[in-house]
């Protein structure tokens, strides 16, 4: 039975750092990654604009950058400076040729998704105190939003009260045939500090656990799966690894997820 992914390990140290286009949109047999989402061809009025006035009305202008958008990384600029209209969505052919080659970095949102995102996650540390909290508490409902809410009962995967699978409330920018699902456990995922990524052993654990539990209701070149290198997550109290499917059924939606709803959907 093929595995569900291959994840070649991090080249060399400084990888993160390299200033490497973005991803570009292809279904080809072979897609490339190269620099299609990069603004290009814009009217004038649009490669003007300052990277936190793109997208919104003129009505919501504002002269100075609002708190969220400011100090942050140069990757989020560059999306955010693209305009909707020109950004391609990714199509599953290049979902899995990243996950297979790992340069999981070139994920990306659609540019005013990622805008939202970023005014959300200020929104909810100010509510809530912190992410941790409001996805403990208000997503995974495992308790009050403590890190002793976070103990597992169990080895990895042993207990499914350890784990939950939800919708990712800010999916990537992805064709809609794709769904971006997050599953979130209580224990960690073994990880190599010196390359930033997971063990080969959590490796074979995850993929264990996505064969039982994906494999077994659709075709396994339906399903990829990744987790995010440390340097790259933004959620880093509660672990977590990402699996996206290939038109799912969607009462098997409805039943692996226990019929969750995404928060930016509710609101």
């Amino acid at each position: 039975m093929p595995t569900t992914t291959a994840f070649p390990p991090r080249q060399r140290q400084g990888y993160l750092t390299e200033k490497l286009p973005l991803a570009s949109v292809t279904d080809s047999p072979t897609p490339t990654i190269s620099n299609h989402n990069a603004p290009k061809e814009e009217a004038p009025e649009e490669t003007s604009l300052p990277y936190w006035l793109m997208n919104i009305p003129q009505s919501q202008w504002t002269p100075t950058c609002p708190s969220y958008l400011r100090d942050i990384s140069q990757k989020n600029i560059d999306i955010l400076s693209t305009p909707d209209h020109l950004y391609q969505r990714q199509g599953w052919n290049l979902v899995t040729e990243l996950v297979r080659t790992n340069r999981i970095d070139r994920f990306q949102r659609l540019p005013s998704d990622l805008r939202r995102y970023l005014e959300y996650k200020e929104r909810i540390i100010a509510e809530h105190g912190s992410i941790m909290r409001f996805v403990v508490k208000e997503r995974l409902r495992w308790g009050e939003g403590r890190q002793s809410d976070l103990r597992a009962k169990g080895r990895p995967f042993e207990f499914d009260e350890d784990l939950r699978i939800l919708y990712n409330d800010w999916p990537y920018g992805l064709e809609p045939d794709i769904v971006h699902l997050v599953v979130w456990t209580k224990f960690p995922l073994e990880e190599d500090p010196v390359v930033d990524d997971l063990t080969p052993r959590a490796r074979r654990e995850i993929d264990g656990f996505v064969r039982r539990t994906f494999h077994a209701r659709m075709a396994p070149e339906q399903v990829t799966w990744f987790r995010n290198w440390r340097s790259l997550k933004s959620v880093h109290a509660v672990e977590h690894f990402h699996v996206m499917l290939y038109r799912p059924p969607p009462a098997f939606l409805e039943e692996i997820t226990r019929g969750d709803c995404p928060a930016h959907v509710i609101g």
